[in-house]
């Protein structure tokens, strides 16, 4: 394939998210002295910010409310005490700081970047994800990256893809792929986009939306395959 642009996601595509949310939660909750059991709060934030970040893809919640009103949620179901603005505070202070790669991101894109443009294109909180890429090793091989709480635009929505392009003053859409782990933000906004999309799914899950990638990986290296 004669592809120029690689759009890569960012969490749970390039960066361990699970990993690095399991650390911040964790500390968040020892620095606001609960007494913490991974099993149990764990699955219940998890399912909360699962929801409300589906909300937010619907665009039924903001990006900035969003940031406090899951913890607000966490706090009524958890029946605990704590200010919510605090809380996520010191959470995404957490989140910030913790930065995982996934074992193969790092040797993918500095063997691509000598070929190809490569991008990141995220639908993170400014204040996690700055700190978290640009703190990485692999944040050197990005021309860009583009973050949807900066830009107020967010995947599945093609224009947060559209900026990216246009800040490289790229128009020809045949020469991009999207690659990410979402069938409904990463691969339906490149689907909406009209460029063609690869799925990570490490996972091997089975597709049963209407949702169609281009290409489907199971690991990040498959990826030089298709190229």
């Amino acid at each position: 394939m004669n592809y120029e642009i690689i759009i890569f996601d960012a969490d749970e595509t390039l960066f361990d998210f699970n990993k690095s949310e399991r650390t911040a939660f964790k500390n968040a909750m020892l620095d606001f002295k609960i007494e913490y059991d991974d099993n149990h709060h764990l699955k219940i934030y998890h399912e909360i910010n699962k929801a409300i970040w589906k909300e937010f893809e619907e665009g039924l919640i903001s990006q900035e409310k969003l940031k406090v009103e899951r913890f607000r949620r966490l706090s009524e179901k958890l029946n605990a005490e704590f200010d919510e603005v605090e809380f996520s505070k010191v959470y995404m202070k957490h989140l910030g700081d913790a930065c995982f790669l996934f074992e193969e991101s790092e040797a993918l894109v500095e063997s691509l970047h000598k070929d190809y443009r490569l991008v990141i294109v995220t639908n993170g909180l400014k204040e996690v994800q700055t700190n978290r890429i640009k703190r990485s090793s692999i944040a050197r091989y990005f021309e860009d990256v583009v973050i949807s709480d900066e830009v107020k635009v967010a995947k599945p929505d093609p224009r947060i893809f559209e900026i990216a392009l246009n800040n490289l003053k790229h128009t020809d859409k045949s020469k991009v792929l999207v690659v990410g782990d979402s069938l409904t933000s990463d691969i339906r906004g490149g689907i909406n986009l009209g460029v063609d999309t690869c799925w990570y799914n490490p996972g091997r899950l089975t597709n049963e939306t209407e949702i169609k990638p281009s290409f489907e990986i199971s690991s990040l290296m498959e990826l030089k395959q298709i190229l």
